[in-house]
């Protein structure tokens, strides 16, 4: 058997692995579950919330505080909770309007390593990117990393939203970010789902080109693909966390009001806005409550049937280092109109309607369009699903993966 052949014992880590919302969950619950159908042996490190993983990976809990937790973010601990210095940093990192997890969780990580270096043939970074990854290789552990998109991006369009302390707190808040971008710059190597968000992992992160590798990522179409029958007549659907300036979802909302005007259209966001925040503000002042509908807690099964249940589905995103989200729309064979921004022209190709980010008026006429073109909609769909099945699989996902375990462990020069 040759060493590229033998089964491998690989640590993923994941400072936080949301199950139906945000990449990092998704992510390592697909990844995990075909490295293993792989023949290779996986353990998955994970702070709260914890992933849903699919039998055959072993989930490892790393707990922390759990500082931001609804319904009560932000909450200080009661003195029994502590177990360690590394809990007292956190609270006193949060008290400060830092956002501590991703340190402390690589510090809990590297503790929880230390007891098994003779575990573990490589471990791989699902986006922690803090100063404890830093102690990994010293293990004597090779060391992945997997980066969606530079949190920076992200930071430069919350600062800009943001106004008087709100900015301050921002600033405060994203601290993090320039620790990940000196870690990211020390380790290897690095992988990311696009082009788009390997241009900027290098700029912002100033990592060596020749240090990120490119592995689109996969969607479950065992789950999300089209089914018989019509779907709900003017049903717009998006998957976004409702409140982040960077998904969009104000220009979203702005669209849907306009065409709410003249159409019978109706909705439907799976992701929660904070109560009394901008995004329930805005639905009011648009006076959308009968239109708008937010969904959280539902199954993988139920956001595929929802998925596939939409006339048009929409990422309004600012930016988008590769989109999940998209990918499960168009395996759906569900239109999409998506922002040509990062890397969604990038993933959707031809197989979408293209808008520019932040821009309600186009927006509202690319739905406008489709809702009134049954056969430009089923021409969308038909697109979609096919790039899917050319581009988008998570078993080769899995292989190209491993192909970079292997590079590392044999500490040959990236290529």
């Amino acid at each position: 058997m040759s060493t590229t052949d033998r089964s491998l014992r690989i640590a993923m880590l994941s400072y936080r692995s949301k199950p139906h919302c945000g990449g990092q969950g998704i992510y390592v619950r697909h990844v995990s579950r075909e490295l293993t159908a792989l023949g290779h042996h996986v353990e998955v490190f994970s702070g709260q919330p914890y992933p849903e993983l699919e039998p055959g990976p072993l989930l490892r809990t790393l707990p922390s505080l759990d500082l931001y937790r609804e319904p009560d973010p932000f909450r200080t601990p009661h003195l029994r909770e502590y177990r360690d210095w590394i809990d007292v940093l956190e609270v006193a990192a949060m008290w400060t309007a830092a956002f501590p997890e991703p340190l402390t969780f690589s510090l809990r990580a590297l503790r929880a390593l230390r007891q098994r270096p003779g575990d573990f043939d490589v471990v791989h970074d699902n986006q922690v990117l803090a100063y404890g990854m830093l102690g990994i290789p010293r293990l004597g552990l090779p060391l992945v990393t997997s980066i969606h998109h530079p949190i920076s991006v992200d930071r430069r369009i919350e600062l800009a939203a943001a106004t008087g302390f709100a900015r301050l707190s921002k600033r405060r808040w994203y601290g993090f970010v320039r620790m990940q971008g000196r870690v990211a710059r020390r380790v290897g190597p690095v992988l990311t789902g696009s082009e788009s968000s390997r241009d900027d992992i290098c700029r912002d992160f100033r990592v060596l080109p020749e240090n990120v590798h490119v592995i689109p990522l996969g969607v479950d179409t065992r789950l999300f693909h089209p089914r018989p029958g019509p779907r709900v007549a003017g049903r717009i659907l998006a998957v976004a966390s409702a409140d982040s300036p960077v998904k969009g979802i104000p220009a979203l909302l702005s669209a849907v009001g306009k065409l709410a005007t003249e159409r019978d259209v109706h909705l439907i966001v799976v992701g929660k806005p904070a109560a009394g925040g901008p995004t329930e503000t805005l639905v009011s002042e648009l006076a959308l409550g009968d239109r708008v509908r937010f969904v959280t807690g539902i199954s993988d099964l139920e956001l595929a049937e929802l998925a596939a249940s939409a006339e048009i589905a929409v990422v309004p995103s600012l930016y988008e280092g590769f989109s999940l989200p998209a990918v499960e729309h168009m395996a759906s064979g569900t239109p999409l109109v998506a922002s040509r921004t990062g890397a969604l022209p990038e993933v959707t190709g031809d197989a979408a309607v293209l808008v520019t980010p932040g821009d309600a008026e186009e927006l509202a006429a690319a739905l406008r369009r489709l809702h009134d073109s049954p056969g430009e909609r089923a021409r969308l769909g038909d697109a979609a699903w096919h790039r899917v099945q050319e581009r988008f699989a998570w078993p080769a996902v899995a292989r190209a993966i491993v192909t970079q375990y292997h590079r590392a462990m044999e500490g040959a020069a990236p290529c």
